[in-house]
């Protein structure tokens, strides 16, 4: 008894953390956890989701598509689609361009690189575009010019505010001068549209670049932008070889944006919907943001 009583115990086997099979890592259903870019935590994507898709953890904003916006946002049953048949030609004959198009539409489900209609945000009717980086970089073609030149003047005919979010690449290549001759296009009917006296709000989300931040994407009577977009005309690389100097890290963020006067506020994506109803609540009775 004396000798069980002092004899040292038995050490404990130590548990090791097992290395998954190959089998039991194809059980797992792809597309069932995310990583985030910039935490690097993995969480489970429905949770992701549920929270318009801004990290549990560090809230980093994941992209969305054109359809999980419009769903995030406006009232429900309220969006109606514009210009859906409105679709792409190839007037330069760019080599293999309208198979990449289609390619494209099948996997987003969209028309084209952005999605115009008109819905209500708490009631308030509005005209809405939203750009999908998703299609062809978000790109402006002649198609995407139109549709949001026809959307800006739906809004003007009918009188409400017109809203968009811009994700894009810049100009496409493939549409050489046809693609650039949209900038001036929107940039007409916003001008017109304002001197009627229409409320222009623009979200620019990540990444707005190029001919797109050039023209309408920075012409909003509000210029907002979500946390950690990248904003600017040419790339980074391109600017400091030019320039000769090194640019600060948190160059053409919106941080930095609205650090330098070219933004009126960043908001979180999940403040967005009840500040855009503020907004279009304080016009409606002709008052004045604060």
């Amino acid at each position: 008894m004396l000798k069980d009583l002092f004899s040292k115990p038995k050490p404990k086997k130590k548990k090791y953390a097992t290395i998954p099979s190959e089998s039991a890592k194809q059980d797992v259903p792809e597309g069932i956890m995310t990583k985030c870019p910039q935490c690097k935590k993995i969480m489970y994507t429905k949770e992701l989701n549920q929270n318009l898709k801004v990290c549990l953890h560090c809230s980093f904003h994941h992209r969305m598509n054109a359809f999980e916006r419009i769903d995030s946002l406006v009232d429900e049953g309220s969006f109606t689609e514009l210009d859906a048949d409105l679709t792409t030609e190839n007037p330069l004959h760019f080599p293999d361009y309208i198979e990449k198009v289609e390619k494209d539409r099948q996997k987003t489900k969209l028309n084209e690189a952005v999605l115009t209609g008109s819905a209500s945000i708490n009631g308030y009717e509005i005209i809405i575009a939203v750009m999908d980086a998703n299609f062809r970089m978000g790109s402006m073609g002649s198609v995407v010019g139109e549709k949001i030149t026809r959307a800006i003047e739906e809004a003007d005919r009918t009188g409400v505010p017109f809203i968009i979010f811009t994700a894009s690449g810049g100009a496409r290549m493939q549409e050489g001068v046809l693609s650039l001759m949209q900038m001036a296009k929107t940039s007409a009917a916003l001008k017109k549209f304002s001197s009627n006296g229409g409320l222009f709000i623009s979200i620019m989300t990540d990444p707005t670049t190029g001919g797109v931040s050039a023209s309408f994407a920075s012409l909003g009577d509000y210029n907002f932008a979500e946390p950690g977009a990248l904003i600017g005309f040419a790339g980074r690389r391109i600017i400091e070889q030019t320039t000769r100097e090194e640019l600060p890290e948190d160059f053409q963020t919106a941080e930095f944006l609205l650090k330098h006067g070219q933004l009126d506020a960043i908001i979180p994506r999940l403040e967005l919907k009840e500040t855009l109803a503020k907004v279009l609540d304080l016009h409606q009775q002709g008052g004045e943001l604060i």
